[in-house]
């Protein structure tokens, strides 16, 4: 008898809806896909832990944040708890200058030691600061690239965004070694250097021992040691931790017995907010389409539906028309870094 009672219900609920003018039958199925599209905009991924939150779980300061740097209550919490610690943590993942003058011979600038597709580098020695003594480079742009000024910025705010993710890898210390990056200045040339570089502005970051490519930011990967390894973990860390919105990639640098230290980083955005190497979206899809999760990937870690391979991997940079704390075995002839 309920049973029939409630086939007829179904029936008299059918009956009205059926003779509801069009007018309203869409308005109210608009309504619903309003209420769907409000809902998901209600939540977002935390930056530091990951989780897929309602906005309840945001304070209004940090909810107004962009995506990938918003935090939720609890990391906020912990976050504070540890500010004794950050200094310590600001300590093992960006290696400075800590210098204010150094010297580079005529020959080291007439001959540059490296070159990439646009800048040349040359070795000097800091003669002022705490790393008095020690090796360090300077980078320029060749003749012909007429939009330093904004080549530098975006490097400069491409290493900052690294340093932030790296600081999160550390932070969590999913192996027994540190990640660091080469954090660069603007300087100027003085006089009594190369007369073609007096008031040129460069770059300037210590120098860096035992160089190794790890990856590039159109998805090619050496994967063939454990170091490496960890480097394609990062890069797919990046992508997990900001919430889909960046990919840091195209990592070189040198590996000591206690870190490996980072330069010329490459951020992948949705935006293209990083310069002529930010390969955008496509980027990001052609960096997976070849990524081969490892041991230092967690299995948690977000992907993008999108893995299409947009770009050839190549192990150069390519360029757009303008949980566990887990052993890495490293050789026992690399020195330490300071």
């Amino acid at each position: 008898m309920m049973k029939k009672s409630f086939f007829c219900f179904a029936e008299k609920i059918y009956d009205v809806v059926f003779h509801l003018p069009p007018f309203i039958i869409i308005n109210l199925l608009s309504s619903l896909l309003i209420s769907k599209e409000v809902d998901e905009m209600s939540y977002r991924h935390c930056s530091s832990c990951g989780r897929r939150l309602h906005r309840d779980s945001y304070s209004k300061t940090q909810w107004t944040k962009p995506v990938g740097i918003s935090r939720c209550y609890a990391c906020v919490e912990s976050g504070n708890a540890r500010n004794s610690n950050n200094s310590d943590l600001e300590s093992q993942s960006a290696r400075r200058n800590n210098a204010t003058r150094a010297t580079f011979t005529q020959h080291a600038l007439s001959y540059p030691f490296a070159e990439g597709g646009f800048r040349y580098v040359a070795k000097g020695k800091y003669t002022v600061g705490e790393r008095a003594g020690e090796e360090c480079v300077c980078k320029w742009f060749k003749s012909g690239h007429v939009l330093e000024e904004s080549f530098f910025t975006l490097d400069i705010q491409a290493a900052d965004k690294a340093l932030h993710i790296v600081k999160e890898w550390n932070s969590r210390n999913f192996i027994n070694r540190k990640v660091m990056v080469n954090v660069p200045q603007v300087w100027t040339f003085m006089e009594g250097g190369a007369a073609h570089l007096v008031g040129k502005k460069v770059l300037q970051e210590p120098f860096i021992q035992h160089y190794t490519k790890f990856n590039s930011n159109s998805g090619w990967a050496d994967d063939s040691t454990p170091w490496p390894r960890v480097m394609q973990a990062l890069s797919h860390f990046s992508y997990h931790i900001t919430s889909g919105q960046f990919v840091l990639c195209d990592l070189q640098g040198g590996i000591y017995s206690n870190a490996v230290v980072l330069t010329d980083p490459v951020i992948l955005s949705r935006s293209k907010r990083f310069g002529v190497t930010d390969l955008g979206p496509q980027g990001i899809s052609s960096f997976f389409s070849n990524h081969v999760c490892n041991e230092f990937c967690k299995s948690d870690w977000s992907m993008p539906n999108d893995r299409t391979r947009y770009f050839r991997p190549q192990q150069g940079t390519s360029m757009i028309a303008t949980g566990a704390n887990r052993h890495v075995p490293t050789r026992s002839s690399r020195t330490n870094l300071y």
